[in-house]
């Protein structure tokens, strides 16, 4: 099976530095204490966790409807990812999934049934299991 890698790299101190997150395979994304936790800009792990979660799900839900003989022709997936404070530290909280998808011939129920079986599913949902996911799903 696949092995996927990455890496980080960090210079300076903590309120002063900066450092880049590199998928194998993808752009760099370049962070600081400034893009993590201000609004600064740049990038953060907790943006590189919700778009895993997003195209996750997203081809785990194409794969569930072909599966269950329904073709989408268009998903979309966002992920708002809650980083709170815990004690002295911080937590990831909760993860909003939300996905809206365009498939002929599905009824709402069916739909439904079928993207939360997928949210258990989904090799990165089952990852960040100690986290909340909540999904709200339509089709449209």
């Amino acid at each position: 099976m696949a092995i996927s890698k990455a890496s980080a790299d960090w210079e300076g101190s903590l309120r002063e530095g900066k450092g880049a997150m590199k998928p194998e395979h993808a752009p760099e994304a370049p962070f600081s204490l400034s893009s993590r936790f201000e609004g600064g800009r740049g990038s953060s792990p907790e943006e590189l966790i919700g778009a895993a979660l997003s195209g996750c799900f997203s081809m785990a839900l194409a794969a569930s409807l072909g599966g269950a003989h329904f073709n989408p022709t268009a998903i979309h997936t966002t992920a708002e990812v809650h980083l709170d404070k815990d004690g002295a530290a911080f937590k990831i909280s909760k993860i909003e999934l939300t996905t809206k998808a365009q498939i002929a011939g599905i009824d709402d129920e069916k739909f439904q049934g079928i993207a939360a079986e997928t949210k258990k599913q989904c090799p990165v949902s089952k990852a960040l299991a100690g986290t909340e996911i909540v999904l709200k799903a339509s089709l449209g």
